[in-house]
This record gives structure tokens, C-alpha cells and sequence, in this order.
């Protein structure tokens, strides 16, 4: 008995022990040397990765990306098959000549000393090991390689729209991830990223007459001037070497042209701003104007959604859009002031969704883009709210998103959140699912547990995960147990459905009023009663499946808290304090703030007669 007793206990600690969080570390030591003349760059990289899995590693992988701009590529293969490509790509891939095509070659690999065999599949590099990594141990790789940069089409390349020479974004050769669910070693398409913690020391060699931007802290501005010193350089020969170092990141980037204008600005809680533009009639006004903007917003950013924890922050032209980094972002910046205002701070918000919280994008891209999307249109709400931006301040900066997504939804092309990003069946859907979905996850989560909770649940949410990459199961958590509410049947409608919410108020007879339920996803209802003489009422229904009520969030002259409603009954009965000729209106959902797809039966008297109420008449 005392063996199986102690048996039991061994097997319950190991199986708890299993369960601890962890995630690998990986520190990049990378010396470039660039030939511009050529678009090829040769470079080495050393790399300290440490297993701090509980598993022994017998495999690696590595991303390749520049490899996806070859003929004949997934990514091509992809944007050729798909109903709705990505019109920046389309068939450009396709049409790519050998001194446009972008690629990676490994010229030698090897691990504490020993060469590795490896082979390339497509965009992903893979490595047998003879010795496998034992857990909580590091070790070194080391990696020669040569690259040749692509014209530029996603992200990455030479020479994009605007004349930026290269926007170096996913350029080198990156360790994929391995965490509970096993590696990640998912071939580039042109969707999101997922990546290691860790630390980057990268030196770049280049042709002075080049600007250099990138992720981290510049270690040797005097030494190469243009704009990271005051002091004049004098330079030996016609190479300068930048040496960056970018702690704590999981990704790195960088972009180099000869006629960036650098300018900076020292925000108000000691961020250095860095801004890296080229001059003209398109850009010498508006580009002046971004400092003060990013400033302000990161004064409503850090008290609403966390403090931004790294020393400083680059806006660079370049790219084909607007893309998130590390510490960094390139954006397209030939653009009128507003769309400007409105990339950059998507952009910067992704430090926060994604560059300090580093979710799984390929499996959860609404916990990046669409958490992204609602900070951004909150911080545009807030810049016009402080007179920074012109416009006029709404209590619901989302009803755009909701009454689009309510309108994509019954489409019949939705498709559930849960889906792999690589495997969404059109661009479309993954586009609404990622940016307005997960947006409006958020929205809902805020009218579920009322704002106060809400805002305190999200700032949790950040404080206990970043540099962590959490779940969808993780953010969930954060949220019950702040508000005290179960919200596993929210989530398992919203992320793993295509279900949609849709009430109705179908008759007021006395002071009984009924509503509906249309829709399959259930939720806690806040209704509010205008009486003749101009007194407001507020019944808050509740559901059973909440196991629980929100702090009332919004203010009335009266506010009820009724009866749950159980999510088996298609209606509810509610019995108000007046009567019907007492009574102004009736709302469901006066904050706008529940995705509910049809809101003209949620009035009552009808503004629009339903076609059966108009045949009565």
C-alpha cells in the first residue's frame, strides 16, 4: 500500500508539474553584410536557445521566409487558387524573374560544434538532430546563410510603391516555436506570425549613403550619425556598421533608404519616438504632425491598456501597408493626415497585441488584430475626445464594426473564429473574423461584465500575460476571474460557432412585456423603459448560464435587476411598473454595444412594421 500510495503521489506531481506554463528562449547574435548593388546579403547567426520544455528535442525548424517569393510557392499557389486574393499579391509571384525572386540558403549549420543535417521545404528549414536537446538545457547553433531580398510585394522587399529601397521585415532565418501543443513550423503564406522570446543583438553592414531603422536600441550612434547623433562622423571608406540590440522581443526588423528624414520625440513618459519618412509634398506636413499625436495616445494607451515596457518606438515608411514589429513598424506613409493617424496607432497597438502579448497568430489572429482593432478605435475616440483629431466623440466608437459584422454574418461566408488562419476558405472571411470578430469580442465582453469590471479584466489580461504567449482559454480566465462570472458558454458560441445573437421584442400587453430569443447565442439583456413624463427605467436580465450579474454600468433614474433567463427558453416574460399607455418606448440594449443583427425589432412601438403586424392593420 505505502508503494501505491507514493506512486499516486509521484503521478499527481508530475502530472501537475506538466501543467506549469513555459515557453522557449532563443537569444540571436546576427553580423550582416549587405550589397546593394546585388539585393543579396550574406550574414552569421548565432543562436542560445534554450529548451525550457519538459520534453527531449530530437527536431528544429526554421522559417525562410523570403523563400515564398518564388514561382510556384504556397503563397503563389495560394493567391492563385483562392476566390479573393490579396490584390498586392494576385499574380505577382508568378511573373517573378531570378533577379527578383527573393530566397535563403544555408550554407553551413551546426550545433554546439557539430554540423547538422537539414533539409528545405518550401519556406521551412528543417534539422535532424543526432543529439537531442535535453530539457532545461541551451545550446548554440550557428548558421551561415545567404539571402537575396525580393521586389517587394508582402512585407518584405526592395523598392516598394512609395520608392522605399528595403523594408526588411521577416528576413533572416528564425527559429520556429514549440510549445505545449508541439512545433509550429507553419510554411509562409502571408499570414501572421508566431515567435520566441528573446534577445536580439544584430550589426548590419551596409553603403553609408543608407539611413538604417530598425527594432531596438541603436548601440553605436556616434559612430554612424544620421539623425542617432548630434556629432558630425567621419566615416573610413564607403561602409558604416549599425549594431542594434532589441531586448525581450520575439521578432526583429529593419528598412534602409538614402533619403529617410529622421526626426524624434521624447513622449511624455520617456519613450523615445523615432519617425523615419522620405520629404515630400505627400508627406513634409503630415509626417511632422505624427510625434505629438503618438505621444498623446500613449498617455491614454498606458493608463487603459498597460504600460509600454521597451525604451523606444519607430515609425518607418516602408512595406506595402502597415506591419507590426518589434519596437517598430513600417507603414505605407504617402497618405492624407486621418488614414496616416489611423495605421500608425493600429500599428503601435500591436506592441501591445502581439509584440508584448504574443499570441499564436496563426491559431488565435483575433487575439492580435481584433484586440488591436478595439484599442485602435477606442485611441481615435480619445484623440478626438481631447481635441487632437478632428471629428466628433461617440460613446460607441464599435457601431460601424457591429452593424458590418452583422451584416457579414448572415451572409452565409462565415466561417468560425477558430479556424487556421492559413485555411480560411476566403480572404474575406479571415479578414472579418480577425479584425471585426475579435474586435467585437471585446465589445461584448465589456457589455457582459459592465466597464468598470471590463477595463480592470483588461489591464489584468496584460499584466499576467505579457511576454507570455497566452490562449484563448488563458484571456477567458482573466476575464471570469475578475468579474466572478462563467463565460465558457460566451466563448465556445463566439470563437467555435458562426451563431449569431438576435432578440426581439414581440408584445407589450398591460405591463407584461415578452421577448424573443431568434438567435442562437444567448445573452444577459439590458432593457430600458421611457415613460411619458420622461422617466427612465433600466431591467437588466440576467442569464442562468452566467452564474451571476454585472455592476450596473450605465445610469438611470431606476434600475431593476430581473429574474435569469434560461438559455433552453425561447422567450421571457417581464413584468414592468407601468402600464402600456404609461409608456414612451422600450429598448433593448440602449448602449448599442450588443451584436445583435437586427436591432429594428429591439424598439418598441415599431419604427418599421413587420410585414404580418402591417397585414393586421
Amino acid at each position: 500500500m505505502k508503494y501505491i500510495f507514493l506512486s499516486l503521489i509521484s503521478f499527481l506531481f508530475i502530472n501537475l508539474s506538466s501543467q506549469t506554463y513555459w515557453q522557449q528562449k532563443a537569444d540571436y547574435k546576427m553580423n550582416i553584410n549587405f550589397n546593394d548593388d546585388e539585393h543579396r546579403f550574406s550574414g552569421i547567426q548565432i543562436i542560445k536557445y534554450t529548451n525550457n520544455s519538459p520534453d527531449e528535442l530530437n527536431k528544429l525548424f526554421y522559417h525562410l521566409y523570403f523563400n515564398a517569393f518564388q514561382p510556384g510557392s504556397e503563397m503563389d499557389l495560394r493567391s492563385l487558387s483562392i476566390m479573393d486574393p490579396d490584390p498586392r499579391v494576385g499574380k505577382r509571384i508568378s511573373m517573378l524573374k531570378d533577379n527578383e525572386m527573393g530566397w535563403t540558403k544555408v550554407k553551413s549549420l551546426t550545433l554546439n560544434g557539430d554540423k547538422l543535417q537539414y533539409k528545405i521545404e518550401g519556406t521551412i528549414l528543417e534539422v535532424t538532430l543526432i543529439k537531442t536537446i535535453k530539457p532545461n538545457s541551451t545550446v548554440e547553433l550557428v548558421m551561415e546563410f545567404e539571402s537575396q531580398v525580393p521586389i517587394q510585394i508582402r512585407r518584405s522587399g526592395r523598392n516598394n510603391k512609395e520608392g522605399i529601397d528595403y523594408s526588411m521585415a521577416q528576413w533572416y532565418p528564425k527559429l520556429c516555436e514549440y510549445d505545449v501543443q508541439g512545433w509550429h513550423a507553419n510554411p509562409y503564406i502571408g499570414r501572421e506570425f508566431y515567435g520566441i522570446w528573446g534577445n536580439f543583438d544584430v550589426t548590419i553592414e551596409m553603403d553609408k549613403k543608407y539611413t538604417v531603422a530598425a527594432s531596438g536600441v541603436i548601440k553605436n550612434a556616434d559612430e554612424v550619425g544620421h539623425g542617432y547623433s548630434d556629432k558630425e562622423v567621419e566615416t573610413k571608406g564607403k561602409r558604416l556598421k549599425w549594431h542594434f540590440v532589441a531586448e525581450n522581443v520575439h521578432d526583429f526588423v529593419w528598412a534602409a533608404d538614402p533619403d529617410y528624414k529622421h526626426i524624434t520625440k521624447t513622449a511624455h513618459d520617456g519613450t523615445l519616438l523615432r519617425f523615419f519618412y522620405q520629404e515630400n509634398d505627400k508627406t513634409k506636413d503630415t509626417w511632422t504632425k505624427l510625434p505629438d499625436i503618438v505621444d498623446e495616445s500613449l498617455k491614454w494607451i498606458n493608463e487603459r491598456y498597460g504600460k509600454y515596457p521597451y525604451p523606444v518606438y519607430s515609425v518607418i515608411q516602408g512595406g506595402d501597408g502597415g506591419m507590426e514589429y518589434a519596437m517598430a513598424t513600417l507603414i505605407t506613409g504617402e497618405r492624407p493626415f486621418p488614414s496616416l493617424v489611423g495605421v500608425t496607432l493600429h500599428e503601435f497597438m500591436h506592441s501591445w497585441y502581439q509584440m508584448i502579448i504574443g499570441t499564436n497568430e496563426a491559431l488565435y489572429a483575433w487575439m492580435d488584430e481584433g484586440f488591436t482593432s478595439f484599442a485602435e478605435e477606442e485611441t481615435s475616440n480619445y484623440l478626438v475626445k481631447m481635441g487632437k483629431m478632428p471629428g466628433t466623440y461617440v460613446e460607441n466608437p464599435h457601431e460601424g464594426s457591429i452593424t458590418g459584422y452583422s451584416n457579414f454574418i448572415q451572409s452565409g461566408r462565415a466561417e468560425p473564429l477558430s479556424t487556421h488562419a492559413d485555411h480560411y476558405m476566403t480572404n474575406t472571411a479571415y479578414s472579418v473574423n480577425a479584425y471585426t470578430k475579435g474586435q467585437l469580442c471585446l465589445v461584448q465582453l465589456e457589455y457582459i461584465l459592465g466597464k468598470e469590471v471590463f477595463g480592470k479584466a483588461l489591464k489584468r489580461y496584460y499584466n499576467e500575460w505579457k511576454f507570455k504567449h497566452p490562449t484563448p482559454n488563458d484571456f477567458f480566465r482573466v476575464m471570469e476571474k475578475e468579474s466572478g462570472l462563467e463565460l465558457d458558454w460566451f466563448k465556445e458560441y463566439w470563437v467555435y460557432t458562426t451563431h449569431f445573437t438576435d432578440y426581439k421584442i414581440d408584445t407589450l400587453i398591460g405591463n407584461e412585456l415578452t421577448i424573443s430569443r431568434i438567435g442562437n447565442i444567448p445573452m444577459p439583456l439590458d432593457i430600458l423603459v421611457t415613460t411619458k413624463d420622461g422617466k427612465k427605467e433600466l431591467h437588466y436580465i440576467p442569464i442562468v448560464l452566467m452564474r451571476g450579474e454585472k455592476i450596473p454600468d450605465l445610469s438611470y433614474d431606476k434600475y431593476a435587476i430581473e429574474k435569469d433567463w434560461s438559455w433552453a427558453n425561447q422567450s421571457y416574460k417581464l413584468d414592468l411598473n407601468c402600464k402600456q399607455d404609461q409608456i414612451e418606448s422600450i429598448v433593448i440594449d440602449p448602449s448599442g454595444r450588443m451584436v445583435d443583427v437586427n436591432k429594428e425589432d429591439n424598439i418598441w412601438p415599431r419604427l418599421i412594421p413587420e410585414p404580418d403586424e402591417e397585414k393586421k392593420k
